[in-house]
């Protein structure tokens, strides 16, 4: 007999203000059971577990625990429930040791006085849980991403919960954290914890998912076992469309083509030595490696975001050096960040003045037009298909997917020649991820010059025309467009070479 729901949603909608967003969603999450609750940036994913787990109430409906109605105050009356959720975005305290964040507000005590001994050897038992070598003393603010997300997930581990919601939990993760987690998913599985996990990743969710709910505009689309559900029935339920063809055609780069950057000998100090490589107008060069290869840091000495030396670095046929990123953009050289929420955007204010920062000088000197501010605005909304239900909506409140439109509208407006895209898709739905495809597509078509930066296998083969794997700091190879393959990648980020792996210019 299949057991009742532990926490379930029945009829529930919530609105801000005149504004409706949920539309009477059902969902129930049963014990022993993975639930993927999957659908585009701002579908309601987020609206629905922070309802689940006492965050926000609902406008109308009921929450039900264990088949009784329940009202959820605040984050605090969820987890004494036994809901706890891990965050999209990182809950953590940056200046607190990671011992201090996963027993922040349940410190263990002996007598009147902190158990430090012990909170030191419970964190070190979750952190060995997922396979993670940092030290309990190390402050948050100090770790990577990936090892923050871990952190988040060791504390979830540590609240022993009957719900666990993961919100986005592998978007910052390599390949091996991520088969870690599902380790942990599938363990919590068999000891009978219900589990909401959402990922923009479909591949995961076929992986992990038991049961699978679509949700489109506010609403309940789809629901049924995961086994009755391809990747593309996923697809085409979240976005209403076929995105069977999610990457633009290439059309090849010509052999005559002009060089637009030529780079010999650059070396970022800590992180990349000796990279040397060239970029074709109308190119998309891919550049792939493992996390930590240096991959980013290259590009951010390249753009001036961090200090850098080179033999030789030529850009539309000039010498140039770039101290600043403000010299690179106006030399016709712009980078997009990983991180569009610490450091792409101002999250507590508005789209117009996110839009203009970077570009001020367009639009008045001492007093700033603000009319042509609005008309810059109107303009990004429509190419970049914003969609923000109002102009003055803080971007903080923004789905990832729209954030990353705005973001790429700000670039665009410094009018650059070459673009360096860094994760252009993290965190993003695959309907938006097919926009943000076909519009660097478009601008390589149009003459532009562009070097994407991606973790993700697929992307980099489907959308670049040719790839440089980078290994420890080091290009390790570039592959043409008849080299590339999955394997051919794989091999080169671990430093393999076998007679099986194609033949590849060595830069």
């Amino acid at each position: 007999m299949t057991a009742g729901p532990v926490i379930a949603l029945k009829g529930v909608s919530k609105s801000f203000g005149p504004i409706e967003v949920l539309h009477g969603v059902d969902l129930a999450l049963r014990p022993g059971t993975v639930h993927a609750l999957i659908g585009e940036n701002g579908a309601g994913k987020s609206t629905t577990m922070k309802i689940l787990a006492g965050y926000q109430p609902a406008s109308s409906g009921e929450v039900l625990l264990d088949g009784q109605p329940a009202q959820f105050t605040s984050l605090h009356d969820g987890e004494l429930a036994g809901i706890v959720m891990i965050h999209q975005e990182f809950n953590l305290a940056e200046q607190l040791t990671v011992e201090q964040n996963i027993f922040l507000g349940r410190e263990l005590t002996r007598g009147l006085l902190l158990d430090k001994a012990e909170m030191r050897r419970k964190t070190r038992a979750y952190l060995d849980r997922v396979e993670c070598d940092i030290s309990p003393d190390a402050l948050v603010s100090s770790l990577s991403n990936s090892d923050k997300q871990m952190v988040e997930i060791a504390k979830a581990l540590s609240r022993d919960a009957r719900v666990l919601i993961m919100d986005e939990p592998t978007a910052v993760l390599t390949t091996r954290e991520t088969e870690v987690l599902f380790k942990q998913v599938d363990a919590l599985r068999s000891a009978g914890t219900a589990i909401l996990f959402t990922s923009h990743k479909l591949d995961e969710v076929a992986y992990i998912a038991d049961e699978i709910t679509v949700m489109r505009d506010g609403a309940v689309v789809q629901f049924g076992p995961a086994s009755d559900s391809s990747e593309d029935a996923m697809a085409t339920a979240m976005v209403g469309r076929d995105v069977s063809d999610l990457y633009p055609e290439k059309p090849g780069v010509a052999p005559d083509a002009p060089v637009v950057l030529r780079v010999d000998g650059l070396e970022v100090p800590g992180f990349a030595k000796n990279v040397s490589f060239s970029l074709q107008q109308g190119e998309i060069l891919g550049l792939g490696g493992l996390i930590g290869s240096g991959r980013t840091e290259l590009m951010e000495g390249l753009a001036g975001l961090r200090p850098a030396r080179a033999e030789s670095l030529h850009l539309f046929g000039q010498p140039v050096v770039f101290k600043t990123p403000g010299a690179a953009q106006r030399a016709g050289l712009c980078y997009l960040t990983e991180d569009r929420k610490l450091r792409g955007l101002l999250l507590e204010r508005g789209m117009r003045e996110n839009l203009t920062l970077q570009t001020l000088h367009k639009f008045g000197g001492f007093l700033i037009n603000r009319t042509a501010e609005e008309a810059a605005l109107t303009r990004a909304i429509e190419e970049f298909d914003i969609r923000a239900g109002r102009r003055d909506v803080r971007v903080g409140n923004m789905s990832g997917g729209n954030q990353q439109k705005l973001l790429l509208a700000k670039v665009m407006l410094s009018e650059p020649r070459l673009l360096i895209v860094d994760e252009p898709t993290r965190g993003i739905d695959i309907g938006t991820k097919q926009q943000i495809y076909a519009f660097l597509r478009g601008l390589a078509d149009a003459g532009h010059s562009i070097i994407v930066i991606t973790s993700e296998m697929p992307e980099l083969i489907g959308l670049a025309d040719r790839i440089m794997v980078m290994r420890q700091g080091a290009v390790s190879g570039i592959l043409q467009p008849g080299e590339i393959s999955e394997d051919a990648i794989v091999r080169l980020s671990m430093g393999l070479r076998a007679e099986t792996t194609p033949t590849f210019e060595v830069a």
